[in-house]
């Protein structure tokens, strides 16, 4: 943070020191005494600094502090060939939310709000105050939740959980949940009790959420809702199969995360032994990759739903695409070709087609309107347009009436569509040719 104001930087307790808790979504008490300012809060006023960022270990009695289990422990499989984990009582998890949060002060009591809403509220709430220079601090401190500051983090998110899962995970058992969130999305009320319902039968390792925009943005934040709604749509058909964990916010057992530090520490995994890894662009996806290469399950069930920002402006939307879906392609390349891979790849061709056909479309107009007076379809391109008309159409309904009728406009939604087929062809470029990573 700016100026003198500083956030106290992390300091674990050693496993077994115990500190004690008033409830299961109280406050945690400050483990110190010392006071600063915070900027956005006067110094006159009697606001603790933030807590020394001890984050308390399961209570005596209900939960076991245990390392991370053995690589050679043998795992019960089901005819899929998926593991499972050791089941547990839904209502005996604990479960930590950690949210990262850069700059994040016009939206960070929107998303603590909807985590104190929520059916089964959590156990434990961390703000993980990664070099703000706004008063992200404050506001989330006037919320009662615990605050961490990072130390000389340069590797964004992946790098501010991090320092917080280094010193957790090893004082975690195996009835302990974290969840990880955005700071600007906001849980819909049922999400942590039914995922935590999902997590306890032992079936899944992780559970994500599917999402919705948030209002805002005019055209362009328009679009993107409409992709959410096309995206969970798809999730729901799929029965909650999907391809990745999103970092909106998805829920792990403790005992996925440790596993994942114990196979990258072995070389089974790609990346240095963190669960994140801070090499690549897209640290949800590849992480996604990692637990689905141990062999577990993961799901993004119909009842976790969230909201969560939109980029207000086509730049931001084109910077935070290409990062996707450059960071995609390189996580494949990382991990190679595996039957876990595979499905993945053939997205990446269907995009390439994509692009393909799109461009072809496109051209055949251009030469239809400049060289021959006028557009005249060929009949292949007519069953295209309509194809994509209804696709657009159908997928959309959720939406309303009003969107629909956009859709079936066909040009406003080619547009965006033409746009995101650009930035994948901006991403494939930009990584046969190796150049530089850019958040």
């Amino acid at each position: 943070m700016s100026g003198t104001s500083t956030v106290v930087p992390p300091r674990f307790p050693r496993p077994g020191h115990l500190v004690p808790r008033s409830g299961p979504s109280a406050t945690l008490r400050p483990l110190s005494g010392h006071h600063h300012a915070v900027p956005g809060v006067s110094s006159t006023a009697a606001v603790p600094a933030p807590p020394a960022a001890r984050i308390a270990p399961p209570p005596v009695g209900r939960h076991r502090i245990a390392p991370p289990l053995p690589d050679d422990r043998p795992r019960p499989k089901r005819k899929d060939g998926k593991r499972d984990l050791p089941p547990t009582a839904a209502d005996a998890m604990r479960v930590t939310v950690l949210i990262p949060a850069h700059n994040e002060a016009k939206q960070i009591t929107e998303t603590i709000a909807s985590l104190r809403g929520q059916e089964r509220p959590p156990d434990q709430i961390v703000v993980i105050v990664d070099n703000c220079t706004d008063a992200t601090a404050a506001f989330a401190q006037l919320c009662g939740v615990e605050i961490v500051g990072t130390r000389d983090n340069k590797h964004k998110k992946a790098g501010a959980l991090n320092q917080v899962l280094d010193r957790l995970l090893p004082i975690l058992g195996p009835d302990d949940a974290i969840m990880v969130m955005d700071a600007d999305s906001a849980l819909d009320p049922g999400f942590i009790r039914h995922g935590v319902s999902y997590l306890a039968t032992g079936r899944y390792a992780a559970v994500g959420g599917t999402f919705t925009g948030k209002a805002g943005g005019g055209a362009v934040g328009m679009f993107q809702r409409n992709e959410y709604a096309r995206y969970a749509r798809d999730v729901r058909r799929l029965q909650g199969k999907a391809l990745v964990l999103t970092g909106t916010a998805t829920i792990f057992r403790a005992t996925t995360l440790q596993e994942v530090v114990a196979a990258r520490r072995d070389g089974r995994l790609p990346g240095p032994p963190h669960a994140y890894d801070v090499r690549v662009l897209t640290e949800d996806n590849e992480l996604t990759l990692a637990i689905l290469h141990l062999g577990f399950r993961i799901l993004c069930p119909r009842e976790c739903t969230l909201t969560t920002e939109v980029m207000p402006t086509w730049r931001q939307l084109a910077r935070q695409r290409l990062r996707w879906k450059r960071g995609a392609l390189e996580n494949l390349v990382d991990y190679g070709w595996t039957p876990i891979t595979r499905p993945y790849w053939g997205r990446q061709l269907l995009s390439l087609i994509g692009i393909i056909v799109i461009t072809a479309y496109l051209a055949s107009l251009a030469y239809s309107a400049i060289w021959l007076g006028g557009v005249k379809l060929i009949p292949l391109w007519a069953g295209v347009t309509v194809i994509f008309m209804i696709e657009r159409v159908v997928s959309v309904r959720q939406r309303g009436a009003l969107q629909m009728a956009l859709a079936s406009t066909i040009v406003v939604e080619m547009t965006f569509d033409v746009f995101l087929q650009m930035v994948q062809a901006h991403a494939f470029w930009q990584a046969a040719w190796r150049k530089e990573r850019k958040w």
